[in-house]
């Protein structure tokens, strides 16, 4: 058994390194814990009921799928007890880092002798647009590989704290975080802002991908759900999140569109997203949670970039 450890952010990627033939084992971290209620506690069995119940409820997900694609998975990384050497693969985004911080929160507990490197792709040219690992080249990937970022130990502390305040029913703690700059994580601020925009705002009780929604509805005119999905896949930021993730929030707005053959929005839609009327009540959800905390007990002022507790 090799002592190197890699430890991927999906399939995709595990298939490429596989075919560039990395040395060294490899693990795909299959989660999506930006979505959903999160324990601080990574792969106890609370942990993993808590994460099966989200989504079995809200992607159908089978106990079946769950066990063969996740929990195997990790077991396997459990069993992984020799290697000395650990790579994360992990990107910009918001899907990504949450993923990110929890792993290293786990190796932090359990893996306490092993040396941790980070590869993680974003800004990696001149412009502003920020790159996927799937989206560079095998040179370009090789080189973020070779220039790998070796974690401190204050690096696993400052992850595993981060991870501890996105588990904490507060969000107001994570707000207060900054000192980011002091640690090795590029892209962990802006994944964190994103974070806390996901709390509805006070303009009209939705949150800031639900109102991006509705204004790429009304701005790209998409002529179907599907071209929706996938406008607002290619629009959106720094989220990273996949088509079933944006199925489910536009059937959650759907009462807010008069059609999808054309995209359409009605008047009540209209009038939301004008700030003229606030959508809170309708689309409350007392078990709906962002980490460790229940999203409508909290609102984002988009003035003032602050969250306020009800």
């Amino acid at each position: 058994m090799s002592s190197l450890l890699h430890i991927t952010n999906g399939d995709n990627l595990t298939n490429r390194l596989e075919s560039l033939h990395l040395k060294g084992d490899i693990i795909t971290w299959r989660e999506m814990l930006c979505e959903g209620k999160t324990l601080t506690n990574v792969g106890s069995e609370s942990f993993w009921k808590t994460r099966f119940e989200f989504l079995s409820k809200n992607y159908k997900v089978t106990k079946t799928w769950f066990v063969e694609k996740t929990l195997k998975e990790y077991r396997s990384l459990c069993n992984h007890k020799q290697q000395d050497q650990i790579v994360l693969w992990f990107e910009y985004d918001l899907f990504c880092q949450i993923n990110m911080l929890a792993v290293i929160s786990w190796l932090k507990t359990h893996r306490k002798y092993a040396n941790i490197s980070l590869v993680c792709s974003g800004n990696e040219n001149e412009t502003d647009t920020m790159y996927g690992l799937g989206e560079v080249n095998d040179e370009q990937l090789l080189e973020l590989y070779e220039n790998r970022i070796e974690l401190s130990q204050d690096d696993i502390e400052y992850a595993d704290y981060v991870w501890q305040l996105y588990c904490s029913d507060n969000p107001i703690r994570l707000e207060n975080l900054t000192d980011f700059r002091d640690y090795q994580f590029d892209y962990l601020s802006d994944a964190i802002k994103s974070h806390l925009r996901r709390f509805p705002s006070i303009k009209n009780g939705l949150n800031g991908i639900e109102n991006h929604i509705l204004q790429l509805s009304v701005d790209k005119k998409p002529k179907s759900k599907r071209e929706l999905v996938r406008t607002a896949l290619s629009n959106q930021g720094l989220y990273g999140f996949g088509d079933t993730q944006y199925e489910r929030i536009i059937t959650s707005l759907k009462p807010l569109y008069s059609t999808f053959n054309p995209v359409r929005l009605n008047k009540k839609g209209k009038e939301i997203l004008d700030g003229q009327t606030s959508y809170y009540s309708s689309i409350r959800d007392n078990e709906a949670y962002l980490g460790g905390a229940l999203k409508y007990s909290y609102l984002y002022n988009t003035e003032s970039d602050r969250i306020l507790k009800l």
